[in-house]
C-alpha cells in the first residue's frame, strides 16, 4: 500500500509541478492577473489561477481512489462533482467577481450534494446531536470551513503549505487509526498536489492560486477533515487545522464587534498583520510551519488516549503563534 500511496503522491507533485508552469504560461499570456490594491499584500501584478492547475490534478487523482482504492466509498463522487462545479463558479469569478450571494448559493448547494457522501460515516458531533441536526451543524462547519480557506490565502506559501500538513497530518493519523487505505490516499495526494503548486507559490511567487483553487480545496480539506470525526477522530479533525480555524474565527468575531461588512476583502488576519509588520510572507509561513508541526503530533497523540490534554496544548499553541503573528515586527 505504501509503495503504491508514494508512487501516486510522486505522480501528482510532479504533474501539478508540470501543470503549474503551463498555467503560469496561460494565464501571463490571457493576462488574467491580480492586480495590487489596497487590501493585497504583492505589490505587482500577479498571474492568478494556478488552481486551474492544481485542482486539474487533484480530481482526476482523487476520482481513481474512489473508484479503486480497497474499502473507498463510491459516494465520494458527488463531492468531487460538486468540487469541480465550485471550480467553474470560482473560475469565472476570478475573471469578473460575481455577487456574494450567487458564490454562496453555489458553496451550499455543493455542501448539500457532498452530504451525500456522509451516508455510511458517523455522527460528525459523536451522537451529541439528533442525526439530523448532526448533518445540519456539519454543513454548516463545512461552508465555514470552505470560505475560511479562502479568506486565508493571503500571502504567498500560506495555502500550499497548510494544504500539505492537513493532507499528511490527514493521512497519519487515518493509517494511526487503521481507517484503510483510502483516507491516507486522499491526504497524500493533496499534499503532494499542493507542493507542486507551492514550488511556483513560494515568495517571491510567481502565481497566485485564485479562487478556482482555493474554494474547491477548502472544500475537498473539509470534507477530509470532517470524515475523520465522523469515524470517531474528531480531536484529529479539530486540532489538525487549528491555526486556520482560529486566526479566521477570531479575526471575523473582532470584524463583526467593530460592525464591519464581514463580506468585504480586508488585511486584518494576523497573518496579514505580521506581514504589514515588516515580517516577509516566507518568514511568517515559516512561523506557521512548526506550530502546524505541533499540532500534528498532537493530533497523533489525541488518536492514542483521551483527547483533552492534546487539545488544551494545542490551544496554547495557536494562541501563543497569534500572539506573535499579532504583535511581531520585522527585523
Amino acid at each position: 500500500m505504501w509503495l503504491f500511496a508514494a508512487l501516486a503522491s510522486l505522480a501528482c507533485f510532479l504533474a501539478s509541478l508540470l501543470g503549474t508552469r503551463a498555467a503560469l504560461g496561460f494565464l501571463e499570456r490571457r493576462a488574467i492577473l491580480d492586480h495590487p490594491n489596497e487590501r493585497s499584500s504583492h505589490a505587482r501584478p500577479m498571474p492568478r489561477g494556478g488552481g486551474l492547475a492544481l485542482m486539474g490534478v487533484l480530481l482526476p487523482a482523487w476520482l481513481l481512489i474512489a473508484l479503486l482504492a480497497p474499502g473507498a466509498d463510491g459516494g465520494m463522487i458527488w463531492p468531487l462533482a460538486a468540487a469541480l462545479v465550485l471550480a467553474a463558479v470560482s473560475w469565472r469569478d476570478d475573471l469578473a467577481a460575481l455577487p456574494v450571494s450567487l458564490r454562496l448559493l453555489a458553496h451550499t448547494a455543493a455542501i448539500t450534494v457532498g452530504m451525500l457522501a456522509f451516508r455510511h460515516t458517523g455522527p460528525v458531533f459523536q451522537g451529541l446531536f439528533p442525526l439530523w441536526l448532526d448533518r445540519l451543524a456539519a454543513g454548516f462547519l463545512w461552508l465555514w470551513f470552505l470560505n475560511l480557506f479562502n479568506f486565508m490565502d493571503g500571502i504567498d506559501g500560506i495555502t500550499g503549505s497548510e494544504t500539505a500538513c492537513l493532507g499528511i497530518g490527514a493521512a497519519l493519523v487515518a493509517t494511526l487509526a487503521g481507517q484503510g487505505s483510502a483516507l491516507p490516499l486522499y491526504g497524500l495526494t493533496a499534499a503532494a498536489a499542493a507542493l507542486g503548486f507551492l514550488y511556483w507559490n513560494w515568495q517571491p511567487a510567481r502565481i497566485f492560486i485564485g479562487d478556482v483553487g482555493s474554494v474547491p480545496l477548502g472544500y475537498l480539506l473539509a470534507w477530509l477533515l470532517l470524515e475523520l470525526a465522523g469515524r470517531g477522530l474528531w480531536a484529529a479533525a479539530l486540532l489538525l487545522p487549528l491555526y486556520y480555524l482560529a486566526d479566521a474565527s477570531l479575526t471575523l468575531l473582532l470584524r463583526l464587534k467593530r460592525g464591519e461588512r464581514i463580506w468585504r476583502a480586508h488585511r486584518q488576519h494576523f497573518y496579514q498583520k505580521a506581514v504589514q509588520g515588516g515580517l516577509s510572507h516566507a518568514r511568517v509561513v515559516a512561523a506557521i510551519l512548526p506550530v502546524n508541526a505541533v499540532l500534528l503530533g498532537l493530533a497523533l497523540w489525541a488518536t492514542l488516549q483521551a483527547p483533552w490534554l492534546p487539545l488544551a496544548l494545542g490551544g496554547l499553541a495557536v494562541a501563543g503563534l497569534l500572539a506573535y503573528l499579532g504583535t511581531r515586527t520585522g527585523g
